[in-house]
């Protein structure tokens, strides 16, 4: 489906250069007295390579729509990450390259969806946010409840995210899968 270069959002996918590219970030600029255009960060889904794209406005851009499954993360074997129709119990194997940072949010048993393009997966789509363990971080205050001081925290996939000192090795806190941000500590 043809659509116009303005109204292109973040997050979609689009046909360019004959290859799948997911909108990873975009600007709309419109300059003084010449023609706007729009500056895009694309993400080829099958090299897993990002480029930089400048659609002018009067761009047509082919906007490719994805079917998605939903699946669970088994593990991982070497650079690659296994999911399972939980209807089928069919397996599929995603590599580290197609995933990118994706996989610094994967948990086993964790529910995604994968999307398909003609049959084949081409990436996934995370929940919006996932709880993980602290693995390694600095001991904090033990006073410390509620303060705007925050430390450098691994988690259980290899993220390291700022939280704050309160936040200790063995807890569970949430993160949002698109800023990569703490947003609270899981009870």
């Amino acid at each position: 489906m043809l659509v116009p270069a303005t109204q292109l959002r973040v997050g979609m996918i689009i046909m360019h250069q004959n290859d799948l590219h997911r909108i990873m970030e975009l600007i709309h600029i419109t300059p003084g007295n010449k023609r706007g255009f729009v500056q895009t960060k694309m993400r080829n889904l099958r090299s897993g390579l990002q480029t930089e794209y400048k659609f002018r406005s009067e761009d047509k851009v082919d906007r490719v729509s994805l079917e998605q499954q939903e699946m669970e993360y088994l593990y991982q074997a070497g650079d690659d990450f296994y999911f399972m129709n939980a209807d089928t119990f069919e397996q599929i194997a995603l590599s580290k390259a197609i995933l990118g940072d994706s996989v610094l949010y994967l948990t086993p048993n964790l529910r995604i969806r994968v999307d398909m393009y003609e049959g084949q997966p081409v990436g996934i789509s995370l929940p919006k946010t996932v709880d993980l363990r602290v693995v390694d971080t600095p001991p904090g205050m033990k006073t410390a409840t509620v303060t705007n001081e925050m430390k450098p925290a691994t988690l259980e996939t290899g993220l390291v995210v700022r939280v704050p000192s309160f936040i200790a090795v063995g807890d569970t806190i949430r993160i949002d899968t698109e800023t990569g941000t703490y947003l609270s500590r899981v009870k």
